[in-house]
């Protein structure tokens, strides 16, 4: 027998077994391998099935529910009260973003967000009777998605507000209008100046912007997105460039109706597109909703106390963690992260339909904020999807769409998790946003669908 004059090796797995052989002049090219889900068997076998038993239905019905979110055409046709569109708000009742949650869990921004809108409304002479209304159960609360309503950080929506409405075929979803930098609701300031600039919202901006739009007709919200794309925003953190081209397609009615506040707040506003886009993917996502045996992430949200998560093919039920840290933030001067907030806001329906962190391919301006260049924005698009189902036909960056379709069953299996591009706001002392960054969201919670859309296939399995 002849032995072999030099030897070349594959590691798979802990590195140590590589850089042995490397210490002894081997030629060894090195697997990243690891055991899936971590190696926890009670992870392993619902996965096993969910690839194989079940693999062809999961397989068929993610097939649906991309062609479902793909298909769908969301058109902003209209601004119009809250109470007059978004079903089951009423008086009493405030939205926030992020699961259910009771008052006394509520964390300190979204609570200052909510006692502000107590006293918007009227319900309440000051923020300190408010407090004691909402601590007491006479002022409700509940979760935005629960009335097809997506909101910012905060998320918190009141009767008297006014909000985007945007439709698609048999889908219709709401959102506020976004209130701009400053001491405002969405960033959890609760002040004078925060309620004044919803006074202006109610009396003015809504009003002016049903006006603009009844004149021009309605606007593709994700055509603008897909457009903007290709000019710098990744639609969650940065959509400046999508905002200047809502502008343009307005134009034409503000020279005709006039409406100078509005078009002066628009246009000094450069997140004013942000909640455009949360309306148009909350109605991808509610078409995509409701195949069953579907295991794509339909929804996440937070609300800076718990995230949670809907299945496609589990609609409704909340899969619940408590809510991660913002990391790789960039911190104005002063701050920590000691100051810091945890994770907030329904934003990340915008991530579900394949932007904002499955895009960070095209901002590479938004890489600055975890210290990277436009190699590092390409590399967390790359990482993301391989936790996704699809690449978008709609969104494309170049000539490759971005990542489409959350797999629960993929982010359990590689433990890779979704990351969220978003704001940071003070944990305590209302100073509003203090930062922006990357959020990794928790495992648990796709762990968990997992285990209950195996459990649901299961129990139909003959």
């Amino acid at each position: 027998m002849t032995l072999p004059r030099s030897v070349h090796a594959v590691s798979l797995g802990l590195s140590i077994f590589a850089d042995a052989l490397r210490d002894q002049g081997v030629d060894v090219a090195e697997v990243d391998w690891r055991p899936p889900a971590g190696g926890d068997p009670e992870l392993l076998a619902p996965l096993t099935r969910l690839w194989g038993e079940h693999g062809d239905r999961v397989a068929a019905a993610n097939d649906e529910a991309m062609s479902r979110m793909e298909g769908c055409v969301p058109q902003a046709v209209t601004v119009a009260p809250a109470r007059a569109v978004v079903p089951g708000l009423r008086e009493g009742l405030l939205l926030h973003s992020g699961p259910p949650i009771e008052f006394a869990r509520v964390c300190d921004p979204q609570r200052r967000a909510l006692t502000a809108a107590v006293v918007f409304e009227g319900w309440a002479p000051d923020r300190e009777s408010a407090e004691r209304l909402l601590a007491g159960g006479e002022i409700a609360l509940e979760p935005g998605n629960a009335h097809d309503h997506v909101g910012p950080m905060t998320g918190v929506c009141s009767p008297s507000m006014p909000v985007w409405v945007v439709e698609a075929d048999s889908v219709r979803a709401y959102s506020t209008l976004n209130e701009g930098p400053g001491r405002t609701l969405w960033f959890g300031v609760g002040d004078d100046e925060a309620v004044e600039r919803l006074r202006f919202f109610r009396d003015v901006l809504g009003p002016t912007l049903a006006r603009l739009l009844d004149h021009r007709g309605p606007v593709d919200v994700l055509g603008l997105a897909a457009q903007g794309l290709n000019m710098g925003d990744e639609l969650h953190m940065r959509s400046q460039a999508t905002g200047n081209l809502l502008i343009r397609d307005l134009l034409s009615a503000f020279a005709a109706l006039g409406g100078e506040a509005a078009a002066q707040f628009i246009a000094g506003n450069h997140h004013f597109f942000l909640n455009l886009t949360m309306a148009g993917c909350k109605c991808a996502s509610l078409a995509a909703s409701g195949v069953e045996g579907s295991s794509v992430v339909a929804l996440m949200s937070r609300n800076g106390t718990d995230m949670a998560l809907q299945l496609s093919g589990l609609p409704g039920r909340w899969f619940t963690a408590p809510a991660a840290p913002v990391q790789d933030t960039l911190l104005r001067e002063g701050f920590t992260s000691d100051d810091a907030a945890l994770d907030i806001g329904d934003s990340a329906v915008i991530e579900c339909c394949g932007l904002g962190g499955m895009a960070l391919a095209a901002a590479p301006a938004v890489a600055a904020f975890f210290g990277g260049d436009a190699a590092a924005a390409t590399a967390r698009t790359e990482l993301m999807a391989e936790i996704c189902v699809a690449r978008s036909q709609r969104f494309a960056i170049g000539a490759r769409g971005t990542p489409l379709g959350i797999d629960a069953r993929l982010v359990a299996e590689l433990e890779i998790a979704p990351q969220i591009t978003t704001g940071v706001l003070h944990a305590s002392s209302g100073a509003g946003q203090i930062g922006a960054g990357v959020a990794h969201q928790p495992l648990e919670p796709f762990q968990a669908a997992v285990l209950a859309l195996d459990a649901a296939l299961s129990a139909q399995s003959p």
